[in-house]
């Protein structure tokens, strides 16, 4: 096999730039990403890919080569968010209140494109190349359902992108091991005694019990737990209170806590409901909790990741390649299938000459320069790894 870099050629790429721009026009929330997948479908059958369509509810999984051989598989994820778009672009969400705030309508177009650059190779490939178009990414369930439907099945490897807006297009960033945190979702229901506004002393106020709760959470975790392994407890959403004069028997408390350290998460759901009932307790108060994991930490694989390193630095040059000297602590449910496997997933920058909007704003509007990029990155690296761990 030849392990020359692949290109996309100019005529691809304005074919890619179309469907990113149809996509981003049409954002579908999570689990229900139906007209993306059949488009993904149609694209990947017209380009000669064995496809299989409604994989873990609304996937896509596609597969090109031979099974005399070991087989790499590229996820790429598919769903919106609801947030309403900003940019002002001729080509923004035709869909009030929904849009491609995360990029993923770039990994999907990034997945396309290496289905377009290795169609024409298929007679070279020493194995299989397995396309995963996942849903509900943003939801943390799509790479659930996904592995429950098979969709890693037999694979050896697997590869995977992010977009990332603090990175200049034509870079990309690189780790080794931890790239993202062990993430939950924390559902607190705070207790307490209706009473009249004007006699809050007959009544157990839960308005005021939530707000030394938010506050003492904050101030347990830097007393608490050990700095050295960073915690990060946000909330969200406060839901409570029927009235101005009415003291709230109860109050809802929404939010997401992260970390790096796994032994540190697991023992997490403890922690947090031992010392929420203290601090409620003291006041007269109770609470419930609800804890939800979302996704384990992103891990990646040594070997994997020094194959794309050096992919990076012959197709970009050494400039371009970022080491990452710090995990991100925002979650990926990517980090479900490298329980199962190795696997790897790098940034893709796509900030502009004046800079991108962070992820989930809306005004989020990254380079499309960058979609060549990367699909060049990726398809060869699938096929220089079906090259280096094909039998002889």
């Amino acid at each position: 096999m030849n392990t020359t870099n692949l290109v996309l050629g100019s005529d691809a790429i304005n074919k890619l730039q179309e469907i990113r721009r149809h996509l981003h026009a049409h954002p579908e929330l999570s689990g229900a990403e139906h007209h993306t997948a059949a488009l993904v479908a149609g694209e990947l059958r017209h380009l000669g890919w064995r496809v299989q369509e409604g994989v873990g509810r609304t996937g896509v999984v596609a597969e090109l080569g031979t099974s005399n051989g070991p087989a790499i598989g590229l996820r790429v994820d598919m769903d919106a968010l609801p947030i309403e778009e900003s940019t002002g672009l001729s080509f923004a969400s035709t869909s009030p209140g929904l849009m491609h705030a995360c990029g993923h309508d770039i990994h999907t177009a990034v997945g396309l494109g290496v289905a377009m650059l290795l169609a024409p190779l298929a007679e070279q490939l020493s194995g299989t190349v397995r396309l995963i178009f996942q849903p509900a990414e943003e939801t943390a369930e799509g790479a659930r359902w996904m592995l429950a439907a098979g969709a890693i099945a037999g694979l050896k490897a697997l590869l995977g992108l992010h977009v990332f807006p603090s990175i200049a297009v034509g870079s990309i960033g690189l780790r080794h091991g931890a790239l993202t945190a062990a993430a939950a979702e924390l559902e607190l229901e705070v207790l307490g005694e209706a009473g009249h506004g004007a006699r809050p002393h007959q009544a157990v106020d839960a308005i005021w019990i939530a707000a030394r709760l938010i506050s003492g959470l904050q101030e347990a975790i830097s007393r608490r737990l050990d700095a050295l392994q960073p915690v990060v407890l946000s909330f969200g959403r406060i839901e409570g209170g029927r009235a101005f004069n009415v003291i709230a028997d109860r109050v809802r408390l929404l939010g997401t806590l992260r970390c790096l350290d796994c032994q540190l998460y697991e023992q997490l759901p403890e922690w947090v409901e031992s010392t929420a009932q203290a601090i409620c307790a003291a006041y007269g108060g109770k609470v419930k909790l609800v804890w939800r994991g979302i996704a384990p930490p992103v891990q990646n694989d040594p070997q994997l990741t020094d194959l794309l390193k050096g992919i990076a630095v012959e197709q970009l040059g050494r400039e371009q390649v970022l080491e990452l000297a710090q995990p991100s602590l925002g979650a990926e449910d990517f980090a479900h299938y490298l329980n199962h496997l190795p696997g790897c997933m790098f940034r893709l920058g796509v900030a502009g000459l004046d800079g991108c909007a962070p992820l989930h704003h809306g005004g989020f509007n990254p380079d499309e320069a960058c979609m060549p990029l990367a699909v060049n990155l990726l398809a060869t690296a699938l096929m220089r790894w079906l090259e280096q761990n094909s039998k002889p």
